[in-house]
């Protein structure tokens, strides 16, 4: 790989030595400042220093976090295959040892320096206005309303142009073949997959906790005649389940509750979902979310959680995630979600990993999201779609490479003689999935 320099020095060849030092190794991609002058690598993506703006919100949010900010706000851009950027970065950090920048007294008088020089330095620059800004106690019930609303009452137009026709946010299961090849297809066999697991028949009553937009309340409705109650703390899912359920004629079948899990009363459910919704409990909550679980579905009742996972050294999502798109997220190892379940008193039966299942679901996502760029631009400001780019891009690269997961998890709350009332075994929940 040759390294190409321009003829006279400029602001690309100072980032790119301060760029350097911090990750202890060679700039993996090429770098552009403000003054046309570049840096690094010939081939691949340019990383765009449009700004000093975007050096001085490094210097005062070092790290993830003020990269975001100066991306989102476009002070910092891609040009060229943004996820081929970040598969690069990853891999520079993995193969060559690089490490993420530091924040060392010694670093940050060095990076004071530079910006000196470079006429950056100022006042901290404001927060974007789609970072969040939550207040409260952490996961107390007003702080994830909030945090809740932040994302998933964006608006309901916004996710209609992101979603395919089932306006299911959560992870598909492609089969491969048939309808399952298509994103709807993924979707639909992701939901008939779901109502298999937890034995869904006419009447059966469900409890959907976080449904969303209704993809599994609507579909468990419809075609498996069961009787759901649907909840969800965002205002705006719960406007646009009610209406479904009018327009589909549903109301004698679904009923649809805003309000906080932790005030969800009665049970005796024949079955619960509660569909990547876990995330968002938080890390001393869940054993109280799952004795929820346990309590609300009755004996032989069965339990459905699908949920993302991360390892011990990073069980939330990364600052941009946690600032920008789901504040005060927490994931944890596969087998600690599966040992606070079965404290709670469910047998886990089965689990399942959609892994790979979410690289193709995010993709399609972020594919509709370029296709329809505009649109969205129209709908919610460039800033708010840049966000979202971030979003997908990352969010399939962590799943592709193993630095998140997301698994379905079935449980059952046996009798107290121990009668699970499972199936010997589970062949039939696959036979023509993708035909559902």
């Amino acid at each position: 790989m040759t390294t190409a320099r321009t003829t006279r020095p400029g602001a690309a060849h100072r980032l790119a030595a301060l760029v350097e030092d911090a990750l202890g190794g060679p700039l993996p991609l090429r770098l552009r400042a403000w003054d046309g002058s570049e840096m690094g690598p010939a081939d691949g993506p340019m990383v765009v220093v449009r700004s000093r703006r975007a050096l001085r919100r490094l210097l005062w949010r070092p790290g993830e976090l003020g990269l975001a900010q100066a991306y989102v706000t476009g002070e910092l851009d891609v040009e060229g295959d943004l996820a081929d950027g970040l598969r690069r970065m990853w891999a520079a950090a993995r193969e060559r040892r690089l490490h993420p920048p530091r924040a060392g007294l010694g670093d940050r008088a060095r990076a004071v320096g530079t910006a000196v020089r470079l006429g950056a330095v100022g006042p901290c620059p404001a927060a974007p206005a789609s970072q969040a800004r939550l207040r409260g106690g952490l996961h107390s019930k007003s702080r994830d309303r909030a945090a809740i609303s932040h994302h998933y009452d964006l608006s309901n137009d916004f996710y209609r142009l992101l979603l395919d026709e089932t306006m299911a946010y959560s992870c598909g299961v492609w089969t491969g073949e048939g309808a399952g090849a298509s994103a709807v297809g993924a979707q639909r066999a992701k939901l008939e997959l779901i109502c298999r697991k937890l034995n869904l028949t006419s009447g059966a009553r469900l409890l959907d906790i976080g449904c969303g937009w209704g993809s599994l309340t609507l579909y468990a409705a419809e075609r498996h005649k069961a009787q759901v109650t649907a909840v969800t703390l965002a205002r705006e899912q719960a406007a646009y389940v009610r209406g479904q359920v009018r327009e589909r004629g549903l109301e004698h079948r679904v009923e649809v509750i805003c309000q906080d899990y932790r005030d969800i009363t009665g049970g005796d459910y024949d079955a619960v979902s509660t569909v990547e919704m876990g995330e968002h409990v938080g890390d001393t909550e869940y054993p109280a979310f799952a004795a929820a679980l346990h309590r609300l579905v009755r004996p032989r009742g069965r339990v459905l959680v699908q949920q993302m996972s991360r390892g011990r050294n990073a069980p939330g999502g990364g600052a941009f995630i946690e600032g920008y798109i789901a504040p005060d997220m927490h994931m944890r190892p596969l087998g600690e979600t599966v040992q606070l379940l079965e404290d709670a008193g469910l047998e886990v039966r089965h689990v399942e990993s959609l892994r790979e299942h979410y690289v193709r679901t995010v993709t399609a996502w972020e594919r509709t999201l370029e296709e329809r760029w505009d649109d969205f631009t129209a709908l919610v400001g460039e800033e708010t779609a840049r966000v979202w780019r971030l979003y997908l891009v990352g969010g399939a690269l962590a799943f592709e490479q193993r630095r998140m997961g997301v698994d379905q998890i079935l449980g059952v709350r046996p009798t107290g003689e121990g009668v699970s009332g499972m199936p010997a075994t589970p062949r039939e929940w696959y036979e023509q999935l993708d035909r559902p």
